[in-house]
Formats: structure tokens, sequence, C-alpha cells
């Protein structure tokens, strides 16, 4: 009997190492995980770092399913309309998520996500061509941009969809600094980056993750932060020149179809976590340039409404006319 007990007491130790908690849910077979940007993209690339770790508390494999377009409205109309079974899970890119909403780029709402976890914050920075000698350093761009507003040599600035996370940051720092441009509205981040290499655009707002691997390529100008970066010492802070002060940027979150269960949140909250503090997932994500930051369900969907009251305070006097 006392072996039994042992026994016993032992597996349930075991089962608790494993991750393997709330036992009124768990996946029954590969989880989909919807991604609404391209492959390549910076968010299909974390979340396949993301998944490769996360697989082991899951217990399932985790297919990542690219479903772009639309500025992601078409990824997160198809996650909106999943079953709620537990079965598909996906990521939301916050502000772009929020633009959409206001924009009224699909049927749903806030309310058609259960939040599960934020996975990585990102902030945003200036960008030029590294061989565009025009502009050495941000006061530079915009003196160009102010002596040559409302002409043929107007700053061109590539972004990932209208008024979505990297126009809102093009806009933040026109508004701020006093010039205007012209918007070259791409479908993701990596077909901005694609248009600003190909001399289509002058200059982008991206994310720093977004470049990473592709350093060489680009002049980074400034920051969007309250403070510099530790990894960009050289880099001012746009708050430092006198342009836009604080923080800006993106975060990317994982949530599921409204109306899965408490149980489904719970176990998908925890197996990201622990995925989340793995030792060998934060080696490939610091080697990935990865920001991870993990948020809990309720924290998660707390940032996910605030971005969307910032989002809608934007539809006046931000983004002016062109």
């Amino acid at each position: 009997m006392k072996k039994i007990i042992a026994l016993t007491l032992m597996l349930v130790m075991v089962l608790a190492l494993c991750g393997v908690a709330h036992a009124d849910f768990a996946p029954n077979g590969p989880v989909t995980m919807i991604v609404a940007y391209k492959a390549g993209s910076g968010t299909d690339n974390t979340a396949r770092v993301l998944a490769k770790y996360a697989e082991k508390y899951v217990g399932q494999t985790i297919v990542i399913e690219n479903v772009e377009g639309g500025s992601g409205s078409i990824g997160w109309s198809q996650l909106a309309d999943a079953d709620p079974d537990g079965q598909t899970i996906g990521f939301i890119n916050l502000p772009n998520f929020s633009s959409s909403i206001v924009n009224e780029m699909g049927t749903y709402t806030v309310e058609s996500f259960a939040p599960i976890a934020n996975h990585v914050t990102e902030t945003s920075i200036v960008i030029v061509r590294a061989n565009d000698d025009r502009f050495p350093d941000l006061e530079a761009l915009v003196a160009y941009g102010k002596e040559n507003e409302g002409t043929k040599n107007e700053l061109l600035a590539s972004t990932n969809g209208p008024q979505a996370s990297n126009h809102i940051g093009a806009q933040a720092f026109a508004n701020s600094a006093g010039f205007m441009y012209t918007d070259i509205p791409q479908g993701g981040t990596a077909d901005q980056l694609l248009s600003l290499r190909g001399a289509e655009a002058d200059f982008s707002v991206v994310k720093l993750a977004d470049i990473v691997g592709q350093e060489a390529e680009y002049r980074i100008l400034g920051v969007f932060a309250d403070e510099r970066l530790p990894e960009l010492p050289d880099v001012p802070t746009l708050g430092e020149l006198g342009y836009y002060e604080g923080w800006l940027g993106s975060s990317r979150c994982i949530v599921a179809p409204a109306g899965v269960s408490e149980d489904v949140v719970k176990f998908y909250e925890d197996a990201f976590k622990q995925a989340m503090e793995d030792p060998d997932y934060l080696a490939a994500a610091e080697q990935a340039g990865m920001a991870t930051d993990y948020k809990d369900a309720e924290t998660t969907g707390a940032l996910i409404q605030q971005q969307q009251e910032f989002a809608e305070s934007l539809a006046e006097g931000f983004w002016y006319d062109y």
C-alpha cells in the first residue's frame, strides 16, 4: 500500500514538473497558430521561435498558418471565426489590430477574442538605407522633409499598411518634427523593408527586431524610447532631439477565438509562460533579437483594451490630409 501511495505521489510530481496542468483541457491533436502576415515577416519569425519551444509544454505539434492580406485583417477574421475548441489560437499585433477595428477592416471586435498571453514588445526605430548619403542623421532627414514639402522630392515613407503600427510611427515622427511625407503602404513589414531597400521610399519606421540579420542594409537614425536602448547606445531617442517624446512600438499577443473555456485559456497561459522561461527558448530569442515580454491573460486583455483606446484617440487630429 505504501508503495502505491509513493508511486502516486511521484506521478503527480512528474506531471507538475512537465507542465501538465488543468486536466480538464488538453489539445487532442496539432494546434493551429494563425499568423496574419506572410512567412518571413517579423511576426512569423518570432512565432516560429516560440512555437518550437512551446510544443513540449503544449504536448502537441504547433502548426503556423500564415493568412496574409488586408494589413492583418484577413487572418484575424479567420481566427475570430475559428471553432472555440482550443485547437486554434493565433497572434494579434498591437496597435495594427486596434487600427483595423477603427477602420472597419473586418467584422471582429476586441470582444471577438480571448486573451492568453503577450509574447514580445518591440520598440520602433527610424531607418534609412545604409548607402543613402543624404541622411547621415535624423536632423538631416527632417531638414530634407521640410525643404521639399509639397514638391516632387517630398519625402516618401514605406509603411506596413494604412494606419498600421509603422504608419502610426511615421506619422508621429512627422507630426512632432513638422514635416510632411507621402505614404507608400505595403501589405506587411517584410514588403515595407523591401520597398525601402529598392529605393521606392526614403525612410521607414519599423521595430528593432524586424531588421535582425539585415542590420548592414540600414542606418538607424532614432528610436522611439524614453532612454537610449542598451543595444543602440549611439542612436539618439527622438525626444532628445526635440521630436516625439516617449515610447512607441508594438506588442504581439496570443489569443483564442471568443467562447473558449477558462480551462483552455489557463492551459495555454501556463504553457506559454513555461516556454518563455525555458533557457533554450531564451537563448534562441536572444539570438533572434526578440524582446520577450510575457504578460498573463488578464494583463494582456488590459493591454489590448488600452491599445484600442489609443487607436481610437488617433482618429482626430493625428492623420493629416495628403
